[in-house]
């Protein structure tokens, strides 16, 4: 699953509001909030996939974390401090 904050969500053109419901409350550091869950095409570079997992947060986040329902279509490859994604299917 995917993990993104709000402005990462609408940068990306997801509204998540519209979207399937799921999700639900959670409390962090930061402080408590809400997330839905819903499934979209991503990109990353060159590659595309259909129909991934996303937790679309109320709050920003620091970063958009990559979880397994998309590093599973992928073949990763590192080499020293470098790690190069491939498209598996």
């Amino acid at each position: 699953m995917i993990s993104l904050g709000a402005s990462d969500a609408q940068r990306l053109g997801i509204d998540a509001s519209k979207e399937a419901a799921g999700g639900g409350s959670y409390r962090q550091r930061s402080g408590a909030g809400f997330s839905r869950q819903t499934r979209y095409r991503t990109q990353v570079g060159e590659i595309v996939l259909h129909g991934v997992d996303a937790l679309v947060h109320q709050q920003d986040m620091p970063v958009v974390l990559l979880g397994m329902s998309f590093l599973n279509r992928l073949e990763m490859q590192r080499d020293g401090q470098t790690m190069t994604l491939r498209k598996r299917y």
